[in-house]
């Protein structure tokens, strides 16, 4: 989730958790010792390798599987329709703040993999089956289901055109 340190020191910072925050996210569950993932904002000068996520929760899943296999730790995240719909095999999502790809995709789950230096220097590494995980789907989706909404609603329909070939074609991008 994105917060703003409002003071901080070498051991400790606080933050302002706005009603939404904690409707959308885990925030509220936690207690003094859980551990968190923390790291700063990107800031608009530096290099963009990896997903695009912006640390604004989507909701909560559940995790309902880890896994060994091999050097990989497999972790299924049960998840509700309204982000499930913004995943896709190979897209990414951000569980817990960590931003990682996605390996495969059920009805109602997800699955990522999580190499050693993941397992190791974020929190999903010591999550365990039923463990509840804050959820953001990449952001491109919502940008394209906004978009289909718009044209379809623009041209004085209620029903979605189909994303084809002509399509694309038509709006630039093929």
């Amino acid at each position: 989730m994105c917060l703003t340190a409002t003071t901080f020191d070498k051991e400790s910072f606080a933050a302002d958790a706005m009603a939404e925050t904690l409707d959308k996210t885990n925030l509220g569950k936690l207690a003094p010792g859980h551990k968190v993932n923390l790291e700063r904002a990107l800031s608009l000068k530096d290099r963009l390798g990896g997903h695009l996520v912006t640390g604004h929760v989507d909701g909560v899943g559940t995790i309902v599987k880890v896994q060994r296999c091999d050097i990989a730790v497999l972790i299924t995240v049960q998840a509700p329709e309204h982000i499930m719909r913004y995943v896709v095999k190979k897209g990414s999502i951000a569980i817990d703040g960590t931003s990682l790809t996605v390996v495969d995709v059920k009805p109602d789950s997800l699955q990522v993999s999580l190499i050693p230096h993941t397992a190791h220097h974020t929190i999903l590494g010591s999550k365990t089956t039923g463990d509840m995980v804050n959820l953001e789907a990449d952001v491109l989706g919502k940008y394209v289901e906004k978009f289909l909404q718009r044209e379809a609603s623009s041209n004085g329909t209620n029903n979605r055109e189909a994303l084809t070939k002509e399509f694309l074609f038509k709006h630039g991008f093929a």
